[in-house]
């Protein structure tokens, strides 16, 4: 009997599982259908000027909290700054 009731109520759990990912694939859809932007909003970055208080020897930190960013968004502007072959004073 216990192991009926625990197969039956695993098949529950995976139907209204797949219900809810209907649902939200549903709701997604007609999110895009009517022009929602999804996904979290793109940063607009000021690399040239991390460069230059990179050049000044300025410190992430110092970057961060002057310019109103996070210490990791400076971290990967000076990385991808990088890939590209900028120049910057870490170099």
């Amino acid at each position: 009997m216990g192991k009926l009731f625990y197969q039956l109520s695993g098949a529950f759990a995976e139907f209204e599982r797949d219900c809810i990912r209907e649902r939200v694939k549903a709701g997604l859809r007609n999110a895009r259908a009517k022009g929602k932007r999804l996904g979290r909003p793109c940063a607009s970055v000021d690399a040239g000027r991390i460069d230059r208080l990179r050049i000044q020897e300025r410190s992430v930190r110092e970057i961060a909290s002057e310019l109103g960013y996070s210490r990791g968004l400076v971290h990967k502007t000076i990385a991808n700054g990088r890939q590209l072959g900028v120049a910057s004073a870490a170099d």
